[in-house]
């Protein structure tokens, strides 16, 4: 049981790897193609070459589309446990998908920041 369902009473499940509720051969966003049992993303076919945690925490913005995650919310479920004061790892690791993803098309924008809040995955032409 997690410290939230000590509190609550509730037994809490922390989900370290998760991922869209794709078909068995993945899950396509546009020009996006998520792969899951590879843990691989395609961006116009192209591999972006993401490291497990990179993909972990695309997944969790790609299963929120055009919504925004916390921080909070990211670490929790990438990392399972609570995000400690301060800790920039997942702006870290989303500097560095924007990046990856960036290179193989520079002509859209793939996560959102939205500050004080979190980050939206929602590809759109820049």
């Amino acid at each position: 049981m997690g410290l939230a369902g000590a509190l609550n009473g509730k037994p809490t499940v922390a989900h370290p790897f998760p991922t869209p509720q794709p078909g068995p051969e993945g899950t396509s966003l546009g020009h996006l193609e998520i792969r899951p049992a590879e843990y691989e993303v395609l961006v116009n076919g192209r591999r972006a070459g993401l490291t497990v945690r990179e993909f972990q925490i695309f997944s969790v913005l790609a299963a929120r589309l055009d919504r925004v995650v916390s921080r909070e919310e990211v670490y929790s479920q990438v990392w399972g446990g609570p995000m400690a004061r301060r800790d920039r790892s997942v702006d870290v690791f989303v500097r560095k998908l924007r990046s990856k993803l960036g290179a193989i098309s520079p002509d859209h924008t793939y996560i959102h920041t939205h500050f004080g809040v979190g980050y939206r995955l929602s590809p759109e032409a820049s």
